[in-house]
C-alpha cells in the first residue's frame, strides 16, 4: 500500500509538471527616445556598414560577456534588420558584418569586414548583450522542481543595446544606448498564458523595439550626415 501511495505521488507530480506553462513579460525600454523623430529627407545619400555583435553573460559564471555563434544569436535577427532599415532615409547602400569569437583566427574575415568598414562612410556598431544571474536562476529552477511547479517562479534576463556611429575616420560621431528586460514566469497554471506570451515572441518585440528607437534617434538627429 506504501508503494502504491508513493507510485500516485509521482504520477501527480509528473503531471503537474507535464502541464506547467511558462509565460514571458517585458520592461519598458530605458532610455526611449521621447520627442517625434523628425525624417532626414535632403541628407545627402551614403554608404553605411552595420557591424553587429550578439553577447550573452551569465553572472556567477563568465568573466566576461561571450560572443555568441550564428546558432544561438536570435532567429530571424537579419528580418528584424531590415524592418528597421526602414527609419532611414539617405542610407543609399550599405553592408552588414557579425562578429563571431572564432574571427580571432581568421584572417579573411578580419580583413573583409576591414574592407566593408573602410569602403563606407559611416561605421555603426551594435553591440547586444543578454545576461542573467546564475544564482537567481539556479534558485528559480529549485524552487520551481521542488514544488513541482505549483508555485510561480520567475526568471530574469537582462539585455541592452549598443550603438556607437564612427565617420570614414573611425572617428566617434555619437553614441546611443538602451536597456530593458524579459521575466519568464513558471507555474503550473501558466500553461494557459503561455500560447499568448511566448518567450521567443515578447523577446523578438523586445529587438524589434530596440533597433527602431535607436535608428529613429539616429534618422531625427542627422547622424548620418555628409556637411
Amino acid at each position: 500500500m506504501r508503494n502504491h501511495h508513493f507510485f500516485k505521488l509521482w504520477v501527480v507530480a509528473f503531471l503537474l509538471y507535464f502541464l506547467s506553462g511558462c509565460a514571458t513579460f517585458r520592461s519598458e525600454l530605458q532610455g526611449k527616445l521621447a520627442s517625434t523623430p523628425e525624417k532626414n529627407y535632403n541628407a545627402k545619400p551614403v554608404g553605411v556598414c552595420f557591424v553587429f555583435s550578439h553577447y550573452r553573460m551569465v553572472k556567477g559564471m563568465d568573466v566576461i560577456p561571450k560572443l555568441e555563434n550564428q546558432h544561438e544569436r536570435i532567429d530571424g535577427f537579419d528580418d528584424l534588420f531590415l524592418d528597421a532599415m526602414k527609419e532611414f532615409s539617405n542610407i543609399k547602400n550599405y553592408d552588414t558584418y557579425t562578429n563571431y569569437s572564432s574571427d580571432v583566427n581568421d584572417s579573411k574575415r578580419r580583413q573583409l569586414k576591414d574592407s566593408l568598414i573602410s569602403k563606407n562612410d559611416f561605421l555603426v556598431d551594435v553591440r547586444i548583450v543578454r545576461q542573467k544571474s546564475f544564482s537567481k536562476h539556479f534558485f528559480a529552477v529549485l524552487g520551481s522542481s521542488i514544488s513541482a511547479t505549483v508555485l510561480p517562479m520567475p526568471y530574469k534576463i537582462e539585455f541592452s543595446i549598443e550603438v556607437n556611429v564612427f565617420d570614414h575616420n573611425r572617428i566617434l560621431v555619437k553614441a546611443y544606448k538602451r536597456n530593458a528586460s524579459i521575466t519568464k514566469w513558471v507555474e503550473t497554471f501558466m500553461i494557459f498564458l503561455y500560447p499568448f506570451y511566448p518567450q521567443d515572441r515578447v523577446r523578438e518585440e523586445l529587438y524589434v523595439e530596440f533597433l527602431h528607437d535607436i535608428f529613429k534617434q539616429i534618422e531625427s538627429e542627422k547622424t548620418l550626415k555628409i556637411d
